[in-house]
C-alpha cells in the first residue's frame, strides 16, 4: 500500500535530486529519506530510483508515480480540509424526515437558530408519518426522523435499536364547531362525544382514535378520514363533525368556525428526534439535534 508520507518524500527526492537535500526540505535527516524510499520501493516492488554516485534519476516506475502523486496529494489535502471542515461545521448536510406538525412548528424554530450558528450546514427536510419516516432512517435515506408514539400503546421497544432524543409530551385535544353544545366546556370526556360523527387523522392517529373510544365504551363512525391537519379543522369548522388532534397539530393552524377544549383523561403522545448510533457522532446531526430540542423547550 503507498502511503502519503512516501510520495511527498518521493516528490521531494525528484525535485531537489538528492536525499540529503530532500531531507533538508522536508526537515528530516538524509537517512530517514532513504529509509522512506526503500520503504516505498518495497510497497510498489520495483525500483523508483537509480543510484549513480552523487547523481540520481527516476526510473521509469518513479516517473509514473510523481507523475500521479501531485493528482494523489492534491485530493487527500482537498478530502481532509472537507472533513475538516465538515467536522468543524462550517460545511455538512442533514437529512430530515418529519411528521407535518412537526415541520410546521418545532423544524422551522429548529433550523433557522442551525443556520444562524451554523450557515454552512444544509438542511434537506422531507415529510412522512411514522413508522414511514422510522423506516427511512433505518434504511439509510435520512439521518434524522422526527417521529412520535402513544403513551400507553404498544411497542415500547420498536426504537430499541435508536438513539432517541425526548423532545416534548404533546397532549391531544378535541376540536369541536364553534356552535356545539360542548365548545365552551372546560374540559370533555371522550366518551361524551360518542355519538357524534367524526373526522380522523393520519393512520396511526386514527388506529389510536378507535383504541381510546372503545375504552370508554364506543366505536366511533368516522365519516372524514385525512392526513391534512387543515382539512381536520376545516372540516370541524364546518360542522361536519368534531375531532381529537394533538395540540401541536392545532397550534400549526388556524381554527376557524372550530373550538379546542381540554380532553379528560388526558391522552398523550411523546414527540422525540431519532437517529442511528452512528449518526449521533457526526457534528452537524447532533447540532441538529440540539437545535430541535431547544425549539421544543421553548
Amino acid at each position: 500500500m503507498i502511503e502519503a508520507r512516501h510520495l511527498r518524500v518521493l516528490r521531494a527526492v525528484a525535485a531537489t535530486g538528492s536525499f540529503s537535500a530532500a531531507g533538508r526540505e522536508l526537515g528530516c535527516t538524509q537517512p530517514a529519506v532513504s529509509q522512506q524510499m526503500k520503504a516505498l520501493e518495497t510497497s510498489v516492488g520495483t525500483p523508483l530510483l537509480i543510484r549513480s554516485g552523487r547523481e540520481m534519476r527516476l526510473t521509469q516506475a518513479g516517473q509514473a508515480l510523481v507523475r500521479h502523486a501531485a493528482g494523489i496529494l492534491a485530493g487527500l489535502t482537498a478530502a481532509e480540509e472537507e472533513v475538516a471542515a465538515i467536522a468543524g461545521l462550517r460545511a455538512g448536510r442533514v437529512r430530515l424526515v418529519s411528521f407535518p406538525s412537526g415541520s410546521s412548528t418545532l423544524v422551522p424554530t429548529a433550523l433557522a437558530a442551525l443556520r444562524a450558528a451554523h450557515p454552512g450546514t444544509r438542511v434537506f427536510l422531507e415529510e412522512a408519518e411514522p413508522p414511514q419516516s422510522v423506516g427511512l432512517l433505518r434504511e439509510g435515506d435520512c439521518d434524522i426522523a422526527l417521529a412520535f408514539r402513544y403513551e400507553g400503546a404498544g411497542g415500547g421497544d420498536e426504537w430499541d435499536d435508536l438513539v432517541v432524543r425526548p423532545l416534548l409530551t404533546d397532549r391531544l385535544v378535541a376540536l369541536v364547531p364553534e356552535r356545539h353544545r360542548l365548545a365552551r366546556a372546560e374540559s370533555v370526556s371522550i366518551g361524551e362525544l360518542a355519538g357524534e360523527s367524526w373526522i380522523a387523522g393520519c393512520p396511526r392517529c386514527r388506529g389510536q382514535l378507535v383504541e381510546v373510544c372503545e375504552g370508554a365504551g364506543f366505536t366511533p363512525r368516522i365519516d372524514f378520514a385525512t392526513d391534512d391537519y387543515p382539512a381536520v379543522v376545516g372540516l370541524v369548522g364546518a360542522g361536519l363533525g368534531v375531532a381529537v388532534l394533538p395540540q401541536l397539530a392545532v397550534e400549526s393552524v388556524r381554527p376557524r368556525g372550530a373550538r379546542t377544549v381540554t380532553l379528560e383523561p388526558a391522552v398523550r403522545r411523546e414527540i422525540v428526534a431519532l437517529t442511528l448510533p452512528d449518526l449521533a457522532q457526526v457534528p452537524a446531526v447532533a447540532a441538529t439535534l440540539e437545535q430541535l430540542a431547544r425549539a421544543a423547550d421553548r
